[in-house]
């Protein structure tokens, strides 16, 4: 690697920061943020600068290893392939394809390379027991944008860089940079929204890191965010304040949220939320009357019983105030690759509930099945039962629910496998670890988090290290298991046509295809001259061939099409690699009703499954308000999830896995600062630090999300060290919300009490059984 400046986008979390990179005789000397990145201006977090952490890390694994009864011992890549793909093979022969389960954690999501071996790898499996972090994160608002929207990707994002008014309900910004957001530098923005004579209300369970510097703050008790967004709702129909703007013409149902939202009063939710009724109805007023203002909801309001109500209920809110599409509201982005045309063009919009789990009967979306019931389907005998296991990149005993129920379904498998590069609470149950190489070694494009953006941008840098030869990508462990599969599968030989192919795919990577898709997006190869001789053809396949033709998609797509005749052109790997700071594309702007993709290319405001669900949350309404603690969640900005804790720049420092707890609280519990506290359930029972606070409401406690590195047998000393406890010990996989199926993390009762040293030698684990779930609005 040449000595110099390089320039790349942070991979560690959704706010794709730039980062300036020095380099001197093959080692890091400084990570910088880059001033002339056009989305982050020069802005990182202290996440950034553990890249060299990530890079360097000794622990970090970098040949194959499978487990013997002497421990760890290396293996060759060709010996680990045949080893793995020879035990896969023959448990789904003598036990059906279904007896094999994967699971896909969110680091995937940060590589382009991962993604597009990641389909023919599922299909090589062919399991439908498939699994991922989606049902324990963002499912709800995957759920809301395909029923209202037509396509489970199309998320209206917020125009913060524009609008005067940001009311942000169970999200923390501050700490996340986003989520289904993209902002780096929240801050920055925020402090330029304000200058501009703009304001911020937030609505959490904690004064969070982002509530400490709201215009406006409320408590509001955790689980009860549907009815405060449908008690808004009712104040908008009730005082005349709906108004759709631009979107009217293109949304039907309007009507039928109306009759919906008739018995939410502010007056009959206050109890239940904690929020007094005023304050509720100059929420939806503030909402209405502000020209530009965008109302955003994150995990605090999705990961809860009602989280699938809830967040349709934020998108309806939106809408019938006049925000969608609209400049300073919540608008679609139009990235360099467009996923989200790409998929609708292959008929994969997305579906749900196609198909039912074996044990709890719980929907698919998009072809997985809830987290929540990965540990069912593995200790429940019986046809389609689990035997054999696959995880990338993702650490389900830390990251989901039950994590000591996960433990027990993983350490009983015939056989698992995982590509990560750590031993972790996860893998370490594993027969074979396939380590993958780091995210320096490989080229970088955010095929996913451009989607989300707050601004068009694209971005793409070559690796910055060479991995070496004995060492392997994350796309070719992928491919070239699924061939190996694929082969036994047919016997031992593919066809001519097929091998080859496949010899094809293994040998171009993913950059090949990723290049062509920059060419043939809207943002791509300009033809010049031909450009007028072309239009009237694209325009005659626009009218002439069917709606739903592949050369309607084609056409779209084309940088010919006239939709796109003002934007940047020119797009590819070649011209971005002239650009290694990436390029500016422009804001969001306005692009309905040709964005949706319902069959009838209007918004569904009222799509009936939510509509038959609100017997659930008139239940909740009718119930009286529990009086025990409420568990929530937290995130802080040096931690992402659970992989992040073996660098000690970002564990260093005081203690953050700590119970958040209101003084009113501490006093009848008994607690005192510097104590620490026994946080039980019907499920188990953990131990952290006190941490008294008049930063959280009274009645709710709050345990960081992705710590609990106690268990044995890691290969993480600096995480080991610094273990904290899993929040996911006290969480059950018993309770989902029953609309989505998605994880309840937010708003279960939990128990608190002082605890005595003596206690430590009667636990020496979590114990098993029925766990409990929690509250929080932080993110994961």
């Amino acid at each position: 690697m040449e000595n110099g400046t390089h320039y790349r986008t942070c991979h560690l979390c959704e706010a794709m920061c730039g980062v300036a990179i020095e380099v001197r005789d093959g080692h890091i000397t400084s990570i910088k943020g880059d001033e002339d990145d056009p989305l982050s201006h020069g802005h990182i977090c202290p996440k950034a600068v553990a890249l060299q952490d990530l890079h360097e890390d000794p622990e970090r694994l970098r040949k194959p290893v499978r487990r013997t009864s002497d421990g760890w011992q290396e293996m060759e890549w060709n010996e680990a392939f045949d080893l793995v793909a020879d035990r896969l093979h023959s448990v789904r022969k003598e036990h059906g394809r279904n007896s094999i389960g994967a699971y896909l954690g969110n680091p995937n999501v940060h590589n382009h390379g991962s993604l597009v071996a990641t389909t023919p790898f599922l299909r090589a499996l062919g399991t439908q027991n498939r699994f991922s972090a989606t049902s324990n994160d963002q499912l709800p608002h995957m759920l809301a944008s395909l029923e209202m929207f037509g396509h489970q990707i199309l998320f209206p994002i917020p125009d913060i860089d524009r609008t005067d008014l940001f009311i942000c309900i169970g999200a923390n910004p501050m700490a996340s940079n986003g989520s289904l957001m993209t902002v780096p530098d929240f801050r920055g923005r925020l402090k330029a929204l304000k200058g501009r004579g703009g304001r911020m209300v937030v609505v959490d369970p904690r004064r969070t890191e982002t509530g400490k510097l709201a215009d406006e703050f409320h408590f509001i008790r955790p689980g009860t965010d549907a009815l405060l967004l449908m008690a808004m709702v009712h104040t908008l129909f009730e005082e005349n304040l709906v108004n759709l703007g631009h979107a009217e013409p293109f949304t039907k149902d309007v009507d039928l949220v109306r009759l919906a939202a008739m018995s939410f009063t502010p007056e009959a939710v206050s109890e239940h939320t904690g929020m007094p009724a005023a304050d509720i109805r100059n929420l939806a007023r503030q909402l209405a009357t502000t020209q530009r203002a965008a109302l955003y909801t994150r995990m605090g309001t999705s990961t809860q019983a009602f989280g699938g109500v809830a967040t349709w209920l934020a998108y309806v809110l939106n809408i019938l105030t006049g925000k969608l599409d609209s400049t300073g509201g919540v608008m679609f982005t139009q990235p360099a690759i467009d996923l989200v045309a790409l998929g609708a063009m292959s008929g994969q919009n997305g579906h749900f509930g196609k198909r039912f789990s074996r044990v709890k009967k719980l929907p698919e979306f998009g072809g997985e099945y809830p987290s929540s019931t990965m540990a069912d389907e593995i200790l429940t005998p019986g046809e389609g039962q689990i035997r054999a296991f696959v995880t990338v990149a993702g650490n389900p005993v830390l990251s989901s629910p039950n994590g000591g129920r996960l433990d027990e379904a993983f350490s009983g498998l015939d056989f698992m496998v995982s590509v990560d590069y750590y031993l972790n609470e996860t893998t370490r149950h594993a027969d074979v670890i396939l380590p993958p190489t780091a995210g320096l070694e490989r080229s970088h494009y955010d095929l996913i988090f451009s989607m989300f953006a707050v601004r068009n941008t694209a971005k793409y840098s070559p690796a910055l290290f060479d991995a070496g030869k004995d060492t392997r990508h994350d796309w070719q462990i992928l491919l070239e298991l699924a061939h190996r599969l694929e082969k036994k599968r047919k016997g031992g030989r593919l066809p001519l046509r097929a091998e080859m192919g496949w010899r094809a795919f293994k040998q171009i990577g993913p950059d090949p295809i990723l290049d062509l898709m920059l060419r043939s997006g809207p943002y791509g190869t300009d033809i010049g001259p031909a450009r007028g001789l072309a239009q009237p053809a694209i325009d005659l396949v626009m009218d002439i061939l069917p709606k739903r033709h592949p050369l309607q998609g084609l056409a779209k797509l084309s940088p010919l099409n006239r939709h796109w005749q003002d934007l940047p052109k020119g797009l590819s790997i070649n011209a971005l690699k002239e650009l290694p700071n990436g390029v500016d594309l422009g804001p969001l702007r306005p692009c309905m009703p040709g964005r949706l993709f319902t069959r009838d290319g209007k918004v569904n405001l009222a799509p009936r499954r939510y509509l038959q669900d609100l017997e659930r949350l008139h239940s909740l309404l009718s119930a009286t308000p529990v009086d025990s603690l409420l568990l929530i969640g937290r995130r802080h900005v040096r931690s992402n999830n659970s992989w992040m804790h073996n660098s000690q720049r970002l564990v260093k420092g005081k203690e953050r896995c700590t119970l958040m707890i209101n003084p009113k609280d501490a006093a009848r519990c008994g607690l005192q600062t510097g104590d620490s506290a026994e946080v039980g359930s019907a499920s188990g029972q953990i131990v952290l630090p006190v941490e008294i606070t008049e930063d959280i409401m009274a009645g709710v406690v709050s345990v960081p999300h992705g710590w609990g590195h106690h268990r044995s047998g890691t290969g993480q000393s600096v995480a080991v060290a610094h273990a904290g406890a899993s929040i996911n010990d006290v969480l059950s996989d018993q309770e989902t919300d029953l609309l989505v199926g998605t994880s309840v993390l937010n708003g279960q009762s939990v128990t608190v009490k002082a605890w005595r040293a003596d206690h430590q030698r009667k636990r020496a684990r979590p114990p098993q059984g029925r766990t409990l779930c929690l509250s929080g609005s932080n993110g994961h």
